[in-house]
């Protein structure tokens, strides 16, 4: 009898404790509401060039067209190359249509920034290009090497062995070519070539003997100039990385263009057109 006691004692005060709990919690749910002020409302998404081309139907594309096998400016005015068609690729995915727009390697952060929405072409991932706009994610990793007449192959293995005061060392300006070559090469003899389309000519014709460029470009430039030879682009004297630039800040926009890419290489797409120019 005295142990029913204590447990009915023991229940009435559990249901005392509860009781006094739920009406705690419901005058604080009721103050807060009472208290509380409207729900901000949530904060305005800033304009995406995303939907700058939706709207519009057009992609704006800078590109130098200067740089096979990425970029190409034909003599009938048509672009050509990997990046072409890849943004033609993206254009379509966008419903929109690609106006290309011309630059040079040292007018390219100016103009993209001034006039378009992507910029391709061969573009190498810089710290510098980095502080005014936004990389996609590399779609390809092209570190420097040099190319050469194929009879000198043995004799620009290496870096040291370019930067000497009898070698004609040959750079298109503007470029990373050029910042390559004037940090490691500063002891060679360099040379500034403003036609990048040109300049391999240069070398077979004995007016330089190195050219030190992005292996892609020496795999492609020693199949168009034969008597120039690559040296050794499979192991290249510094990593480097292919992407292409977009407007700073905006995140919608490169998320789009990253997934687009994204579903372009598991597609098997990307592959196809690279191989198209380079196989």
């Amino acid at each position: 009898m005295q142990r029913t006691s204590v447990s009915l004692a023991a229940s009435a005060l559990a249901l005392s404790v509860a009781l006094t709990s739920v009406a705690h919690a419901q005058t604080i749910q009721a103050g807060t509401v009472a208290g509380a002020k409207p729900a901000a409302p949530a904060p305005v998404t800033a304009a995406s060039r995303l939907d700058e081309i939706l709207a519009r139907h057009t992609l704006r594309v800078c590109t130098t067209g200067d740089y096979k096998p990425y970029s190409f400016l034909r003599p009938d005015g048509q672009f050509e190359g990997i990046d072409i068609d890849l943004a033609e690729s993206l254009s379509k995915s966008l419903g929109a249509k690609a106006e290309y727009v011309k630059t040079s390697w040292s007018n390219l952060m100016n103009d993209f920034v001034a006039k378009c929405d992507i910029a391709v072409g061969g573009v190498s991932t810089t710290l510098e290009r980095q502080k005014r706009a936004f990389f996609t994610a590399p779609y390809m990793e092209d570190g420097k090497t040099p190319i050469v007449r194929c009879d000198d192959v043995d004799k620009y293995q290496t870096v040291a062995q370019i930067d000497q005061p009898n070698v004609r060392t040959i750079v298109n300006p503007g470029g990373t070519n050029e910042r390559f070559a004037k940090q490691f090469f500063p002891h060679s003899q360099l040379i500034e070539y403003p036609d990048n389309v040109t300049i391999f000519k240069q070398i077979l014709e004995g007016k330089a003997d190195v050219m030190v460029t992005d292996a892609s470009e020496t795999l492609l430039q020693q199949k168009l100039n034969p008597g120039l030879c690559s040296v050794h682009p499979d192991k290249p004297f510094q990593f480097g990385e292919k992407a292409y630039l977009l407007p700073r800040g905006d995140v919608p926009f490169q998320q789009y263009v990253d997934q687009w890419l994204h579903l372009a290489r598991s597609s098997g797409e990307f592959q196809a057109v690279y191989d198209k120019w380079l196989k």
